[in-house]
């Protein structure tokens, strides 16, 4: 028999991280780098970055 899977866990969103969310785009770090200072996963910061209309910095830039 397989085993079954294991959910991940939700965890809400406290003022601290979302504080913290905000700090993280004004000092221009990507959102995945903010996702490993925050234990979230970059899914989880996009998500809430849009949500707030926060802006991240994006690491896909064309090297000139």
């Amino acid at each position: 028999m397989a085993k079954a899977k294991s959910r991940r866990k939700l965890v809400a969103w406290s003022k601290d991280d979302v504080k913290n969310l905000r700090a993280f785009a004004k000092n221009r770090l990507s959102g995945t780098q903010a996702a490993k200072k925050l234990g979230r996963s970059p899914g989880a910061v996009a998500q809430k970055a849009m949500k707030l209309k926060i802006r991240f910095r994006s690491l896909r830039r064309k090297a000139a």
